[in-house]
């Protein structure tokens, strides 16, 4: 069992175990889930908007915002289906 103490400013120092396991670095933010039964959760939130540059090619041609909302509408409805 993994354990931390909490300092009288609120801060924990994350086991390193978790740490690796999470795979948390300096400056990534953690969501805190709660669940049903009181408990809580904690998963890193390691993706922003701005992390997701250049992840993709540049399109070989433009696309028109039809096609753009045509696309959106498609993946909406593939996600209703899984």
């Amino acid at each position: 069992m993994l354990t931390a103490t909490m300092t009288s400013k609120g801060q924990v120092t994350v086991p390193v175990e978790l740490r690796r396991s999470l795979k948390l670095d300096a400056g990534v933010q953690i969501e805190f889930i709660p669940d049903a039964q009181g408990r809580y959760y904690l998963q890193p939130r390691t993706r922003r908007a701005k992390d997701l540059a250049g992840i993709l090619p540049k399109p070989t041609r433009p696309v028109t915002l039809e096609e753009m909302e045509k696309g959106i509408a498609a993946g909406m409805a593939q996600g209703m289906r899984s």
